[in-house]
């Protein structure tokens, strides 16, 4: 008797622990088919984080760039590049942003020993916009002022090779105070524009 006794109460510990199992299975399985079919919703009795509405910070990279300068190499002038870094966001800045920063150092002149500037001081960067391989570059009055031709189509120079820091092969149109440049200088030195490294290189001799 008192083994029969026992044998039923292994039975029955035996069928609970396998009835307990098998509850176990089916609530997994049940939660994985509803996860899958209901995505994003939360599980109930899970705890989700506040949504501050804040996006995280993205850290700033710097995107190598040049400027140009001239330099006398003893027969004419060439046109000497100086690297610029400019701060960009790591999801990168449009053309514009990161030419205007560019035209900004370019504009305040040259340090100790990277070369001259034949850009007339004063002269400032009134608008800059890039469409597709063209880029439009609008300068103050202050461009046009002095020197001889040399020292004009230098200053042309010097914006065409800085504009195309990004694109080399891009289209510069250079505007003074919102008006095409169409001659340069008492010399009335003629400006064909689209103007191009290349074209720079063809048409104007330093």
């Amino acid at each position: 008797m008192k083994d029969q006794q026992g044998s039923k109460r292994i039975s029955s510990g035996v069928i609970a622990a396998v009835s307990a199992a098998v509850i176990a299975v089916s609530g997994g399985v049940a939660w994985l088919t509803w996860n899958a079919n209901h995505p994003g919703v939360p599980t109930p009795g899970a705890t989700s984080l506040p949504n501050s509405g804040n996006t995280i910070p993205t850290q700033p990279v710097e995107k190598a760039t040049n400027i140009y300068w001239l330099k006398d190499n003893g027969r004419n002038f060439e046109f000497v590049p100086q690297p610029v870094q400019v701060q960009t966001k790591a999801s990168g800045n449009k053309p514009d942003q990161v030419l205007e920063e560019v035209f900004q150092s370019l504009l305040a002149g040259p340090t100790e020993g990277t070369g001259s500037t034949t850009i007339p001081k004063g002269t400032k960067l009134e608008s800059l916009k890039v469409q597709n391989d063209e880029i439009h570059v609008n300068l103050s009055n202050e461009f046009t002022s002095g020197g001889g031709s040399t020292s004009m189509m230098g200053r042309v120079g010097q914006v065409v090779y800085t504009a195309t820091t990004l694109n080399p092969t891009a289209k510069v149109y250079i505007d003074v105070n919102g008006k095409k440049l169409e001659t340069l200088g008492g010399e009335g030195l003629e400006v064909e524009q689209p103007l191009t490294r290349e074209s720079f290189k063809k048409d104007y001799s330093l």
